[in-house]
């Protein structure tokens, strides 16, 4: 019995104090477990709501990526339809720059023809109006010989006329001579007889037509 009391007691002062000390740790270990518990589930619903809102932030980002992703398919069937605009304009603006310098090449052409049919005609031209200016002086040259040969011609016949008159002149003068001696000799025939006094008025009539006659011819 003593033994055992000696034992419970040794057990009472040595062991119980540990125990009461295993058990006051153990309650603190268990406060401390218990704190550190809510922490963690306090850390666990902060987690949990940092994981919704970087789910929420990532749903955005997702829809944000998506309406990126939008905004870049619609620029790029913009940009593909702008430059299908452009390709067309281009295809376009090349289409009628050859039109226009096709149209520029037939109007050359056109002016190059015009040009040769002018210097053509404008050689014809001179070479009708040198033809013409030939004849002209040929003409010219021609007129200048009939007339140097008109007044070769006119001088001659000057000249003619002046022998012929001169030469007409001396006839009559020669013409009257005589018709003065014919007459003296009527008058002296009249003045024997009267007789032949109607004879010879009649011969004096028609002397004084033909000397008339003479002058015009001469005034002529």
């Amino acid at each position: 019995m003593e033994i055992k009391e000696i034992l419970r007691a040794a057990i009472q002062e040595w062991i119980v104090p540990e125990l009461d000390k295993l058990h006051l740790e153990n309650a603190r270990i268990q406060t401390t477990l218990e704190l550190t518990n809510k922490r963690l589930d306090d850390m666990q619903a902060q987690l949990i709501d940092q994981s919704r809102r970087i789910d929420e932030t990532n749903k955005r980002i997702d829809e944000t990526n998506q309406r990126i992703d939008k905004i870049h398919d619609d620029l790029l069937a913009r940009l593909d339809q702008t430059n299908q605009r452009i390709d067309k304009v281009h295809d376009d603006l090349i289409m009628r720059i050859d039109g226009t310098n096709k149209r520029l090449d037939e109007t050359n052409q056109r002016i190059d023809k015009v040009h040769d049919d002018l210097i053509m005609r404008i050689d014809g031209t001179n070479k009708r109006l040198d033809e013409t200016n030939q004849r002209i002086d040929k003409v010219h040259i021609d007129a200048l010989i009939h007339i140097n040969q008109t007044n070769q011609r006119i001088d001659s016949l000057n000249i003619d006329l002046g022998k012929y008159k001169a030469e007409l002149q001396n006839t009559i003068t020669s013409q009257a001579d005589r018709l003065t001696q014919r007459l003296d000799r009527l008058h002296e025939g009249v003045t024997h007889g009267q007789s032949g006094y109607a004879e010879l008025e009649l011969r004096v009539t028609k002397l004084e037509a033909t000397v008339q006659e003479i002058g015009q011819r001469i005034a002529a």
